[in-house]
């Protein structure tokens, strides 16, 4: 009896260490968030936003108790002409100066069917936060073939409205609603040197 009870309590402890949510730290090399527009209907633009810092938590058991943070610091956006880099930073668009950076916190996870994620979170651009939904695919779950550490991949669509940011110069010329397209790869940390 005392060898079936025991059996029992390492089986549920061994289940719920396999249960427990796996927290990844997003890899900035193979992470891009990617903005689009239309430009007076002529052409589709895209702005990348690089150096992503942040962590992805994800419970495959639970989707509930996952969760994202990002942080987005506009020293990052690359929208290939220099000067355009320029005025995208300036106060008439994110006002670098004064936010220089983006943020993202999520708020609500749920699975959408296989492989697929919905995720909500607070969005704060030029020091305005609000609600976005983020369609999200999950990529890839595994061992990182170089890295030898856990690794997911996620990739994410959005679509906000510009000018709700207080970034609206040029609406409706250059369109209001700019689409987000984000991909992320992310590891667990390395271990503690001599843990």
């Amino acid at each position: 009896m005392k060898r079936l009870v025991l059996s029992s309590v390492l089986a549920f402890a061994s289940s719920a260490a396999i249960a427990a949510p796996v927290t990844y730290d997003i890899d900035p090399n193979h992470t891009d968030v990617i903005a689009s527009w239309s430009h007076f209907g002529f052409s589709n633009p895209v702005a990348h936003f690089g150096d992503v810092d942040g962590s992805v938590t994800y419970d495959p058991d639970n989707v509930g108790q996952s969760s994202v943070e990002v942080t987005l610091p506009l020293s990052g956006l690359e929208a290939h002409v220099p000067d355009f880099n320029d005025h995208l930073r300036s106060a008439d668009f994110f006002d670098a100066a004064q936010y220089p950076e983006i943020t993202f916190k999520s708020t609500r996870v749920e699975a959408a069917g296989e492989g697929k994620l919905r995720v909500w979170g607070d969005l704060t651009v030029h020091g305005v936060t609000k609600e976005v939904l983020l369609d999200t695919t999950i990529n890839k779950l595994g061992e990182h073939p170089m890295g030898k550490r856990a690794a997911a991949g996620f990739d994410a669509r959005t679509v906000i409205k510009r000018s709700e940011f207080g970034v609206g110069k040029y609406v409706p010329n250059v369109s209001d609603e700019v689409e987000i397209r984000i991909t992320v790869e992310a590891m667990v940390p390395k271990p503690a040197a001599g843990g």
